[in-house]
């Protein structure tokens, strides 16, 4: 029970990684926001962490929407009595050649995941504040956060960017209580990563298979993709941490795909 007591929004949590840190937290004693552009799966995990015991709540947001984002952290903070935890996770992923990269499709992806991140950062942080009890913002990163792979310019340089900002949340954050880290999967076998696999084999010419091994696994010490359980684990382990000694770091969980 690392996280009895605390309050905790997750924004896509109706799926996949979202969901497992979800679950993972309200079995740690968490009660959890879930957040989702689909209402309706928000809602399922939220009646799932019921039927376990935990505490649940499940609400509609659209990360890059500024009024959507605001009113759900005041929800969030009015019902559960504070914020303590922000996982800033809603993501998507179009793929395409720089020259062939519409610039809509562009700024959809760093809608998502910059100003997503952005917009949560700020309306937590505020609440946090506010609260005077501080905080811990977990933003999800990517391997790509660290290096780059053909066809995923506008996923790459969104995460790029959301190490620079974890680590200005960690300066400015620091006297007000709050943390800042940024948790950076390898390739982890969610409903986003599942879709990539048929559009990149129809992009470079090769099967499925060969897309698995020989482009998202190929880089790991065993050739295995990273599980939602292991992303949970450091979530909670960098949500439960003490003190400012962690702060402003990203932690690769890859199966040695990238090692800082």
């Amino acid at each position: 029970m690392k996280l009895k007591g605390k309050s905790a929004l997750i924004t896509g949590a109706g799926s996949g990684i979202g969901k497992s840190i979800a679950q993972a937290f309200a079995r740690s004693g968490a009660q959890v926001a879930i957040s989702d552009l689909n209402l309706d799966a928000a809602q399922a995990v939220a009646e799932e962490i019921y039927s376990s015991g935990g505490v649940g709540s499940g609400m509609q947001m659209d990360v890059s929407d500024e009024k959507q984002v605001d009113a759900a952290v005041e929800r969030v903070a009015r019902e559960f009595g504070g914020l303590d935890i922000l996982v800033s996770n809603a993501g998507i992923q179009i793929i395409h050649p720089i020259t062939d990269f519409a610039f809509s499709d562009w700024r959809k992806v760093v809608a998502v995941h910059l100003d997503g991140a952005f917009l949560t950062t700020r309306a937590a942080m505020r609440s946090m504040i506010s609260s005077g009890r501080g905080g811990t913002i977990l933003y999800m990163g990517s391997i790509h956060s660290h290096i780059a792979s053909p066809n995923k310019s506008a996923y790459v340089a969104a995460k790029h960017g959301i190490l620079g900002l974890a680590r200005a949340v960690a300066k400015e954050g620091a006297k007000h209580g709050i943390r800042s880290n940024v948790i950076c999967p390898g390739f982890v076998l969610t409903p986003l990563v599942e879709k990539q696999i048929p559009e990149q084999a129809q992009q470079f010419g090769i099967t499925e298979e060969d897309v698995v091994k020989n482009i998202m696994l190929r880089e790991t010490v065993d050739g295995q993709f990273t599980s939602v359980e292991d992303i949970a684990s450091t979530a909670i382990f960098l949500a439960s941490f003490p003190g400012n000694a962690l702060t402003g770091q990203s932690v690769v969980v890859s199966h040695g795909h990238y090692m800082q």
